[in-house]
């Protein structure tokens, strides 16, 4: 996996002022996670100045100038009889200059869940990595209601005669969540959209199952975010998505809820509170030595 570098200003593996690689600190001065000649940074919570991205040296193009991040927003809380959350915004991209300074990372959190029909689940909160902007979740739809536009879009809200309207998702950072059963009988709410797939739709007695994540191997291991939350019925139960997505419920039972630090979206409730959504994270690498 491509990945990048900082360079060092007078410490550590860039050399001294001067030194071909990126030198910085990720959360409160921590040295970093090394993975062969890389090095990388999670941030669980918002972390400002001196505490939150610290680079004392940009690197040079002669040893690594550049560096990779995965960007993910806190998903949308999960609707009562109805859609659910749809999950954080998630960006990622390699070849990503930095300069020396310190840099403000915000960690949005996750949306609530709803408990008012007509309503929605709260939208998420955005994540903040210099330029890159991941938009929160939209909120799970609930009965007779619209999910709401996010990073992924919320699913729509549950009735057994009507249609109501699926959240749309931000271009670029997931995908819209899906429809609800309007075909008369027991009513099937729509599912939050996730990062790698739409939002299941509604049927008759079943709420959609909640759109897939994506897959980093920032870390250098596989790990999935940013799925979507199930939609509910009165018959089964719904999964989530992939990458943290709430179990969307039947029955009188309160929605699942997504996953910490995945930007998972919350999943409905059936008669009652939908699930709270997941935190999202922010998670940089680059090469520190050769």
């Amino acid at each position: 996996m491509t990945q990048f570098g900082y360079r060092s200003l007078g410490f550590g593996s860039g050399g001294g002022a001067g030194g071909p690689y990126i030198e910085a600190t990720g959360p409160d001065g921590a040295e970093g996670t090394e993975d062969g000649d890389y090095k990388y940074h999670i941030f669980l919570t918002t972390k400002t100045g001196a505490n939150g991205f610290a680079v004392t040296s940009a690197g040079t193009e002669a040893g690594s100038n550049t560096m990779e991040y995965l960007v993910v927003a806190g998903g949308g809380g999960g609707g009562r009889t109805g859609g659910g959350g749809g999950a954080g915004g998630y960006l990622t991209a390699t070849g990503f200059t930095i300069t020396v300074g310190n840099h403000n990372i915000t960690v949005g959190a996750g949306g609530a869940g709803n408990n008012s029909d007509g309503a929605a689940g709260d939208e998420g909160e955005d994540s903040v990595f210099s330029s890159i902007t991941s938009d929160g979740g939209g909120g799970g739809g609930s009965y007779n209601g619209d999910g709401t536009d996010g990073g992924s879009g919320g699913g729509a809200g549950g009735y057994p005669s009507a249609s109501q309207n699926a959240g749309s998702a931000t271009s670029g950072q997931g995908n819209d969540g899906g429809g609800n059963w309007a075909g008369g009988g027991p009513r099937g709410g729509g599912a939050g959209g996730g990062a790698g797939a739409v939002g299941g739709t509604g049927t008759n007695n079943n709420g959609g199952d909640g759109g897939n994540g994506l897959a980093s191997s920032i870390t250098g291991s596989s790990v999935t975010y940013a799925g979507g939350g199930g939609g509910s019925a009165d018959g089964v139960t719904s999964p989530g998505g992939t990458g943290g997505g709430g179990l969307g419920q039947s029955g009188t039972t309160v929605g699942g809820a997504g996953t910490v630090n995945t930007g998972g979206g919350g999943g409905a409730g059936s008669n009652t509170t939908g699930g709270a959504a997941g935190s999202g994270v922010v998670i940089l690498r680059y090469k520190f030595q050769n």
